[in-house]
């Protein structure tokens, strides 16, 4: 009996840990390869464990992929808030956050979302209402603080742009409509936030993008 519970004692404080390496090994295979290819057997060659121990702790690769697409999500979601908490330059914090993204999701070589959408389109649909609302916070301070300091136009609707902004997001994930063969998600990104800030910058935001566009380059 005390053999008995020392090992269920010791299996419980291992639970967690195995989890976690099982989770976070395979968001780093789903994101450099993609949720489709990626199978079982390669997630559990990588790790150098059987496919019953991931079993013990993933149903299955749906409930895995599941996992991980929440896993990444809240990544992303705090290092959001965290940079938005710093009040920077809203037209730096925009690019800022960008960049941030872009590192998490592996510069999207994998096309997370637009294969979540394809092939798990229940989870897709889950995840994007999340997004939506982290990001229409995001993107509403956003453009109060920018109007606030006069880089952007008072006159903008702000919940207006906020919908347009995630919807353009997303639209840039779409494959059909910008191949990865014509477009880095990268270049992708930094057209549509430069063509966003030119629709809502007054002069003096202009200029502040301009400069900052130089310094980039």
């Amino acid at each position: 009996m005390e053999t008995f519970f020392v090992f269920k004692v010791s299996y419980c404080t291992f639970a967690p840990i195995m989890r976690e390496k099982i989770l976070n090994n395979a968001t780093e295979l789903f994101l450099n390869y993609g949720f489709k290819s990626i199978t079982m057997d390669d997630i559990s060659n990588h790790i150098g464990i059987s496919k019953k121990t991931i079993y013990q702790h993933f149903e299955n690769k749906t409930t895995l992929v599941e996992a991980v697409s929440l896993h990444v999500f809240n990544t992303i979601s705090c290092g959001i808030n965290d940079i938005c908490s710093t009040k920077k330059d809203p037209i730096e914090e925009i690019f800022d956050i960008k960049q941030f993204v872009m590192e998490h999701l592996k510069d999207e070589k994998s096309s997370p979302q637009y294969q979540l959408q394809k092939y798990y389109p229940k989870i897709s649909n889950t995840l994007k209402k999340k997004q939506f609302e982290v990001m229409q916070e995001c993107v509403k301070e956003n453009l109060i603080r920018g109007m606030e300091n006069g880089l952007y136009r008072s006159n903008i609707n702000i919940d207006f742009i906020s919908r347009i902004y995630f919807n353009s997001m997303v639209s840039l994930k779409d494959q059909e409509l910008f191949p990865l063969n014509n477009f880095s998600m990268n270049a992708l990104m930094e057209y549509f936030l430069e063509y966003h800030l030119r629709g809502i910058c007054t002069e003096k935001g202009i200029l502040t993008l301009n400069k900052f566009i130089k310094k980039q380059s």
